[in-house]
């Protein structure tokens, strides 16, 4: 793979984005962000040559958990965290640093942007500390970076968001502002958070809400040509997770991004969020399609309502994560290990006969439908942070179970991948269900790239 120096300055597109720039989102070369030979022809002596990346990090099978920043800041809380680590196959969490509201969760100090731009507010005291008494539990520390949504920075940075015809920020349904992806120069703020968020001991970097805005009226909003350099929605975001990946690994820092599930097996949804399942693979370390059985609509893995099956729903997504991602690693030379979010949350808002409880044994068929696909890591969601332990292995257990599936994989021939058919994004079909945001938005959300303002 094509690998970027760790930097922190203003990251500037070159004549080499035009290596990535297409109208087809399924072409994505990792090396293409190589300098050219021409562009970099210099005398050089051998003790001047970059010596050749060698990768010290220690992978961890993950089986984790999500837990806000305020729940963290509560001591308490996780001295019970650490004992549930101690005695059950939970080895991981993942802790909010740049949350929801565009907020660094604890008092970061290295960082001279973060402070310019007020976005410290603590809820975590004594990270640093926390963070090294939860690895002496052998507890593996992933740190959330909530990326392109972030209302904060539309108070102190409105320069960096998307924005109307009319010249304001521009706000989604749930009144949060976008950072316009195309804006290179706030990369670095997020690289800058995320390095610094390793350098205190957090062994791997996720990006959440590495996408773009699908919801009504964002189809509406402008994008100056000379930054869009005719790269479409997929172009930007891959060139993106691809800049503070290349970035972080040489900081030694495991990075994973967040991903719809829903973007595996559509391209309407991959085309509206700039995601494209197999580009983004082939680049981060770890990719974490968010398959919540919730959120798919009825139909989908020819169930009637997917929320109601969850062994099913979760071994349907898997399996088409696995055919997406069949030939990643020949035609890229890299393929990130897939991690999926797993829900742990009822969705009572799907109404009456079309969810159910997920309680221990909804939880249990999720991840065995993981294992059952193939994959070995799991992330349970749950936004208040609760979740019933008694439903998790102890070691013990755990360990046993490992043993019983590498046994059992072993014995099952491989299995023939067929295509799977392409689905309609729920969280697109709620806005496009036959009102007026369909008949006037529909042909822009399958359009490749952005509405561009020429001057």
């Amino acid at each position: 793979m094509a690998m970027l120096l760790v930097s922190c300055k203003r990251y500037e597109p070159t004549a080499v984005d035009a290596a990535i720039t297409t109208a087809e989102p399924s072409t994505f070369d990792l090396d293409s962000l190589q300098p050219t030979t021409e562009e970099t022809t210099v005398e050089t002596t051998e003790a001047e040559t970059e010596p050749e990346w060698v990768d010290t990090r220690t992978p961890v099978k993950v089986k984790g958990l999500y837990l806000a920043s305020k729940r963290v800041g509560n001591y308490e809380f996780m001295k019970e965290i650490m004992d549930v680590c101690d005695k059950t196959e939970i080895n991981a969490i993942v802790i909010d640093i740049k949350d929801d509201y565009g907020k660094v969760t604890y008092d970061m100090k290295n960082v001279q942007s973060v402070i310019d731009l007020q976005t410290i507010e603590v809820s975590i005291e004594n990270l640093p500390e926390l963070l090294d008494e939860l690895k002496s539990h052998g507890i593996y520390c992933i740190a959330r970076i909530v990326t392109m949504r972030d209302p904060h920075l539309a108070r102190v940075k409105p320069e960096w968001m998307l924005t109307k015809q009319d010249g304001t920020v521009y706000k989604d349904n749930s009144g949060y502002a976008w950072v316009n992806p195309y804006k290179t120069e706030y990369w670095d703020y997020v690289l800058d958070i995320a390095l610094e968020a390793g350098r205190i001991g957090f062994q791997e970097v996720q990006f959440d809400y590495i996408r773009f805005c699908t919801d009504k009226g964002a189809g509406d909003c402008i994008f100056d040509e000379e930054e869009v350099q005719s790269r479409d929605k997929i172009a930007i975001i891959s060139e993106c997770v691809q800049y503070l990946s290349e970035n972080l690994r040489k900081a030694g820092i495991y990075m994973s991004a967040d991903v719809f599930g829903t973007i595996i097996a559509s391209k309407v949804d991959s085309r509206s969020v700039g995601q494209d399942y197999a580009q983004i693979a082939a680049t981060v370390d770890y990719i974490c399609p968010m398959i919540y059985p919730s959120h798919y609509a009825a139909g989908n893995f020819s169930l009637d309502y997917p929320d109601l099956h969850p062994y099913e729903a979760i071994l349907g997504a898997c399996k088409r994560s696995k055919y997406a991602l069949k030939n990643v690693e020949e035609e890229y030379g890299h393929n990130a290990q897939v991690r999926p979010w797993l829900q742990a949350f009822t969705a009572t808002w799907l109404g009456s006969g079309k969810y159910r409880t997920y309680d221990r044994e909804a939880i249990r068929q999720e991840i065995k439908g993981v294992y059952d696909a193939g994959y070995d890591e799991w992330i349970l969601w749950n936004p208040s942070v609760k979740y019933d332990y008694s439903g998790f292995l102890s070691k013990a257990e755990g360990q046993a179970e490992e043993k019983r599936i590498e046994e059992s994989r072993a014995l099952i021939p491989t299995e023939e991948q067929t295509e799977p058919e392409e689905t309609f994004p729920v969280e697109l079909a709620e806005a496009l269900n036959g009102d007026e945001l369909y008949k006037e938005d529909e042909s822009k959300l399958l359009e490749d790239g952005p509405i561009i303002v020429y001057e």
